[in-house]
């Protein structure tokens, strides 16, 4: 009868072993990642692979390479030849092969933890992948305009989780100027902003547009469609202060007011639009807003508005980055602000 290398008969696992399995030439006590404080952890990463550690851990769990062969639906000699391999290439023993049961040594002990951590990070990973694809689990990153509210996007995530409860949510509330950045950046998967952005990376998709008007708490000052050279000779309360003439809208102002020959100065600015209206309330100066904003419940009561003698508009957009391709939890945040962009719009 052959015999196997241990000197027990060619394809019984459970035979005695006389001792651990013969080094190979090469091999020295500094080379053994196992049991040897000179042995770099790198050096048994680099041997070991995925079906090695699940056969080693079977194998210690049930005590047999046969059950461990049998829990992995694969033959019991794939499971001895995958162990035999690891114990050949570190030069240390793993199991003492009892008569009845597989008994682990110092090595096997030692390599056990960290072989059960390594499966479970590696099964958490696929886990999280697999949840991502079916929509059960993970993070989405999108990005909104600062007005969102106004356009009723404020529901966005309450609709969205009605779906997809699982689904851990990051909403980044930016100025468009920054939205667009960040999606360039790759720190945000997608996002609405109002054009113009900077766009060479993005994809652009346009939404909705949305006219801009200009405010006054003069009735006079909104009697007439007003022109550039109209804003340019008025005390203008704008806000987007720290974006300035960056912003989107505030750009489309500068562009004209340059091929008419004007410049428009803002008397004041502020950060956000509720208190720009505010100071047109009180007399302070005048400004412009999208429609969306002018018909919001908080649009302040006694404001007049006029539409651009050229109309102005604010074109929503949804953005991505050129090349790449929207996670599932990303592609039905844009497909439910687009529906409810164009809902709003019809």
């Amino acid at each position: 009868m052959a015999q196997s290398r241990t000197g027990s008969p060619a394809g019984s696992p459970l035979g005695p072993r006389t001792g651990p399995p013969a080094q190979s030439p090469a091999a020295s006590p500094t080379e053994s990642p196992i049991g040897s404080p000179t042995g770099s952890p790198a050096d048994l990463a680099s041997h070991l692979t995925l079906k090695q550690l699940r056969s080693f851990v079977a194998a210690a769990r049930l005590g047999s390479f046969t059950a461990a062969a049998a829990s992995m639906d694969v033959a019991q000699a794939s499971v001895s030849e995958l162990i035999r391999k690891v114990e050949d290439e570190e030069g240390v023993a793993l199991f003492v092969r009892g008569a009845r049961r597989l008994l682990l040594t110092s090595a096997g002990s030692t390599l056990l933890p960290f072989a059960e951590r390594a499966l479970a990070a590696v099964d958490e990973g696929a886990h999280a992948l697999r949840a991502l694809r079916s929509l059960q689990g993970g993070v989405v990153t999108f990005g909104l305009l600062r007005n969102a509210a106004f356009y009723v996007l404020s529901d966005l995530v309450q609709h969205f989780h009605v779906n997809h409860p699982n689904v851990r949510v990051r909403l980044v509330g930016l100025n468009s100027v920054e939205v667009a950045e960040e999606v360039a950046a790759g720190t945000v998967e997608a996002g609405l902003v109002v054009l113009p952005v900077e766009d060479a990376a993005l994809k652009v998709t346009p939404l909705l547009r949305d006219e801009v008007l200009y405010v006054s708490g003069d009735p006079a000052r909104a009697a007439r469609p007003v022109t550039v050279a109209d804003l340019a000779q008025a005390r203008l309360v704008l806000y987007d202060a720290h974006y300035g003439w960056r912003d989107p809208t505030r750009r489309q102002l500068a562009e004209r007011s340059q091929l008419a020959g004007v410049r428009i100065e803002p008397w004041v600015e502020v950060e956000h639009v509720e208190p720009a209206l505010e100071l047109v309330a009180r007399g302070v100066g005048d400004t412009v807003v999208s429609r969306a904003v002018a018909k919001s419940p908080s649009f302040p009561a006694g404001l007049h508005t006029v539409g651009f003698e050229e109309p102005m508009y604010d074109t929503i957009a949804l953005v991505h980055r050129q090349g790449t391709e929207l996670s599932p939890a990303a592609r039905e945040m844009a497909r439910l602000a687009r529906r409810m962009l164009l809902r709003r719009q019809g």
